[in-house]
């Protein structure tokens, strides 16, 4: 007790050295901070490298082509209308469709969309998407068995976003959508592609 007495002033400099090296850790290493704010964005429809721009409203089944081709007059003869017709243009459909669902520790909704032109896929959030901020969040596409197809950072934890799957994966085995902390291996949400 009497060393106490002695160096009240000491111990009250080194309990406070200790609270700035906890805060420290806490904000600065660990990213406690992003817990407390949201990080809101709000992306266009995806654009395929076909020219085709995906509608922001998907629950639409189809958007629509480029810019359709003149068509033919109708008094034009009809050899000319078939030596004239255009290739077939391309058209982004909804492929699967999920909705957002908390974990057991973090709030997630929203409605997310798989969006296709027959040759590149995007995965939308939709406006409605929200989920809660962490340090070192990303987007995976996970199979049953574990594997894991990372598709980058998280751009933010609420609205509209898209991200650009690889032509190699099958959303077909590939179906769980994970928001997930990387630096502490946590799930925030999960969706399931239908």
């Amino acid at each position: 007790m009497e060393f106490i007495k002695r160096h009240k002033l000491l111990l009250g400099a080194g309990a406070g050295v200790g609270l700035v090296v906890v805060a420290f850790l806490a904000f600065g290493v660990f990213g406690i901070h992003t817990l407390f704010y949201d990080n809101e964005v709000s992306e266009g429809g995806p654009v395929f490298a076909s020219g085709v721009t995906a509608p922001i409203d998907t629950t639409e089944e189809t958007a629509s082509p480029i810019d359709e081709p003149d068509q033919p007059a109708d008094d034009a003869p009809a050899n000319e209308t078939a030596a004239e017709e255009p290739a077939s243009t391309p058209v982004v459909e909804t492929v699967a469709r999920a909705s957002f669902a908390d974990s057991e520790i973090h709030a997630g909704r929203g409605d997310a969309v798989v969006l296709s032109d027959g040759i590149q896929q995007f995965l939308r959030f939709e406006e409605n998407f929200a989920t809660d901020n962490g340090p070192d969040l990303n987007v995976y596409l996970r199979d049953g068995e574990g594997n894991y197809i990372d598709l980058g950072d998280l751009k933010g934890n609420i609205g509209s976003q898209n991200y650009e799957i690889p032509p190699d994966v099958d959303i077909g085995i590939f179906n769980q959508i994970d928001i997930w902390c990387v630096r502490f291996g946590v799930s925030f949400s999960t969706a399931e592609l239908v």
